[in-house]
């Protein structure tokens, strides 16, 4: 993990950290599906700017540079894509649709049969996500701890970013 976090120090936008992540996670993870994201520190949304296409919309999100997802009036973001964001708890479920968070599928979105989520924090808070899909066998601890190590060095570069250090691209 040395590796990585080193790789990740160096980099000079967040957008070639996600691209690391993106990778990484699918990597040490042997998932199929990724998704990787930081709160707009402006509003409170949730941004995705690396992320495997899982819906029709997705080319669309891919030009725009960004899928974007409000954080409602409310202050939660709901479902089991919000989950980690609104406790700031990681997690995974083997049985996405029997998790109690879970509030259904989006119309035209691939149904996952296994999903990883991290909340991405430091000392000051949330940060980001990083959610993961669809290994061959299912997510165990030794899958979490590891995609808990790199959403850390992730961290960093979030930080970096809220702190005007480096750039979005």
């Amino acid at each position: 993990m040395n590796d990585l976090r080193e790789k990740l120090e160096s980099v000079s936008s967040v957008k070639e950290a996600s691209d690391i992540v993106f990778d990484e996670i699918k990597m040490r993870t042997g998932s199929r599906y990724c998704y990787v994201a930081y709160v707009d520190p402006e509003n409170g949304d949730s941004v995705g700017i690396r992320f495997s296409h899982l819906t029709d919309y997705c080319s669309y999100y891919e030009e725009m540079g960004e899928a974007r997802f409000r954080l409602p009036k409310n202050g939660s973001y709901g479902g089991l894509l919000g989950y980690s964001l609104d406790t700031g708890e990681s997690f995974f479920t083997n049985n996405p649709a029997g998790h109690p968070a879970a509030h259904g599928i989006p119309e035209g979105h691939i149904k996952v049969s296994r999903f990883l989520s991290l909340a991405v924090k430091d000392d000051e808070g949330i940060l980001g996500q990083i959610v993961a899909a669809d290994p061959p066998e299912n997510y165990n601890e030794g899958h979490l701890r590891v995609a808990e190590k790199i959403a850390e060095a992730y961290a960093g570069v979030l930080r970096r970013f809220y702190r005007g250090e480096i750039p979005l691209r």
